[in-house]
């Protein structure tokens, strides 16, 4: 079960400031009840299912590590007040409470209110692509990582095969093609994915021109780094 650690040090983490702020997700295999690991299960397939419709995951799993960590009283119900009803002191007292009861059940133990960076979906393809480059990516990823990986990747790809640039966007060759290569890099074939998943972003990406169509940062990315790997086994360095 996945645990989100909050303002705590590692091997691999370095700061300046005593972590404070940092959020990261470690793996504990012995973790959870049966009955957390179901939650988890029925949290996932319901965003699976609806993931057209909401594309955003509202920190689901956060949410339950969190309240289960911060236990408050139960929200009270929310007030509803028609148009033309006096609003009463009780009713404000009551709104500001459900407020109030809410955001503290979701603050981490350290002050800061954490929350998923769930606008670009460029920013995890270049981290796989200079892991592989680099001979690193077995070392930084286990195996419950390149799962989570895959499935966040294609749990945001669109309808018509391709991934946007964000969580919201329409398809673009800058986020397709990164998708695709990370998918591909991470282990998955040309055949996998539910429904082609992997087959279906191929398709979109050579539709719409192929991979000479990604922007600059793009070709940054799929470029210059594997060129320093060749330049890198040339030196023998």
């Amino acid at each position: 079960m996945w645990k989100l650690k909050i303002a705590e040090g590692g091997p691999w983490l370095n700061t300046v400031n005593n972590h404070i702020g940092r959020q990261f997700w470690e793996f504990h295999p012995d973790a959870g009840t049966p009955e957390e690991l179901a939650q988890v299960e029925r949290v996932r397939e319901e965003f699976k299912k609806n993931r057209f419709r909401t594309k955003q995951s509202a920190d689901l799993l956060m949410r339950m590590q969190l309240t289960k960590e911060n236990p408050y009283d139960p929200i009270p119900p929310p007030v509803k007040v028609n148009k033309i009803e006096e609003i009463t002191e009780d009713a404000i007292t009551t709104t500001l409470r459900r407020a109030l009861s809410f955001f503290s059940s979701i603050q981490a133990h350290d002050g800061h209110w954490p929350a998923e960076c769930a606008a670009g979906l460029t920013f995890l393809p270049p981290l796989v692509i200079v892991l592989y480059i680099s001979g690193s990516l077995n070392a930084v990823f286990g195996p419950e990582h390149r799962k989570e990986v895959i499935r966040y990747i294609y749990n945001h790809q669109n309808e018509d095969g391709g991934w946007g640039q964000h969580v919201e966007g329409p398809s673009t060759m800058f986020g397709s093609a990164e998708s695709y290569i990370t998918l591909r890099l991470l282990g998955e074939g040309p055949a996998d994915g539910e429904d082609n998943a992997v087959a279906r972003g191929r398709k979109w990406i050579l539709d719409h021109g192929g991979v000479v169509g990604i922007p600059s940062w793009g070709k940054f990315w799929l470029t210059v780094f594997p060129s320093l790997q060749i330049l890198i086994n040339y030196l023998h360095i």
